[in-house]
């Protein structure tokens, strides 16, 4: 690879592989595909094109002698230049882990929350920057000391370091327990990605209102005449992460009113409807009352079940419960 005409091609690769893998990504791809295309724009992109653009520059082992008539601070350490191809690579895993943690903590303090959604644009557009940033970083770079990847860089673990001024160290063992430490690093971010985390599913379930006015009246419709049906509209929004099959019963509950207890003289149940609803969608019921005793200590007791409900409905065994005060005349 030249330096002449490709210094920039690791850069300009970078950036059109994390346009394609994070279309990839948003088409919800799943399985192995959607590990093996966010491994590298997780745990290698980003920390790589950040290291690009601090250190332009390839190694230098020419290393310089302290100055012996300087004692304490005025005794320099001089190191060599830019990085070596282990140390490009390490550090450039570690600024990714580093990154990507900062872009899912801010996207977790917007309003969208922390999702596929809003990470993955995020992180796409800062790779972007940084890849831009180290082409421009390369290019005031001295053309005999800018960094150009080449194969050598891509198995930096396994070779013998060269003499240095410390003298002769086979530092191959500590590679190889770092290439161990990075292949367990991926594994587990590819075992992240493929099994996201999910919040706690719910569901929704609540009364259509009436329309609201300047009044101080109840929402829903509070009184009913006796033996005359009305239809009560429900609502139900599954939040539980995957189709669920709904049944919704409708108690009508004499009761009366004690020292912080209520008391069940009467139960009826008066209608008993069955929706199944997708996730994420929402399924409106219409419930038939029509009541048959009177008085104003009457209640309305609409049940929410996932399964079929039991011989005995009740609010103990049901997954949500609605509780409506009616009068009927």
């Amino acid at each position: 690879m030249s330096n002449d005409h490709w210094w920039f091609f690791d850069q300009a690769a970078i950036i059109a592989a994390t346009g394609f893998v994070t279309f990839v990504l948003i088409s919800d791809v799943s399985g192995v595909i959607r590990i093996a295309m966010a491994m590298p724009l997780l745990l290698f992109f980003p920390g790589y094109t950040l290291v690009s653009a601090l250190f332009p520059d390839k190694p230098n082992d020419e290393y310089q002698s302290f100055d012996e008539e300087k004692t304490g601070l005025g005794n320099p350490l001089l190191v060599s230049g830019g990085l070596k191809p282990v140390e490009r690579t390490v550090l450039s895993v570690v600024c990714s882990v580093l990154l990507v943690s900062v872009i899912a903590l801010i996207s977790a303090l917007t309003p969208r929350g922390l999702s596929a959604e809003t990470v993955l644009p995020g992180i796409s557009v800062l790779i972007v920057v940084l890849a831009l940033v180290a082409i421009v970083a390369r290019y005031r770079c001295p053309l005999d000391q800018r960094f150009v990847p080449s194969i050598s860089f891509f198995s930096p673990f396994f070779s013998r370091t060269r003499p240095d001024s410390f003298g002769q160290i086979d530092r191959r063992p500590y590679n190889i327990a770092i290439a161990v430490g990075l292949i367990l690093l991926a594994a587990s971010s590819g075992f992240a990605v493929a099994n996201p985390p999910q919040q706690d599913g719910f569901t929704e379930f609540s009364v259509e209102t009436e329309n609201v006015t300047s009044e101080v009246v109840p929402l829903y419709k509070s009184t009913y005449v006796s033996g005359e049906q009305q239809e009560l509209q429900v609502s139900i929004t599954n939040q539980e992460h995957e189709e669920r099959t709904y049944t919704t019963v409708v108690l009508l509950q004499q009761v009366s009113y004690g020292d912080d207890e209520v008391t069940v003289n009467q139960s009826i149940q008066l209608d008993r409807k069955t929706s199944t609803v997708a996730d994420g969608a929402t399924q409106q019921q219409a419930l038939n009352v029509t009541p048959r005793m009177r008085g104003s200590n009457l209640r309305l007791v609409l049940l929410l079940y996932e399964t079929e409900p039991p011989a005995q409905p009740s609010a103990e065994n049901a997954y949500q419960v609605i509780r409506l005060p009616i009068e009927v005349r």
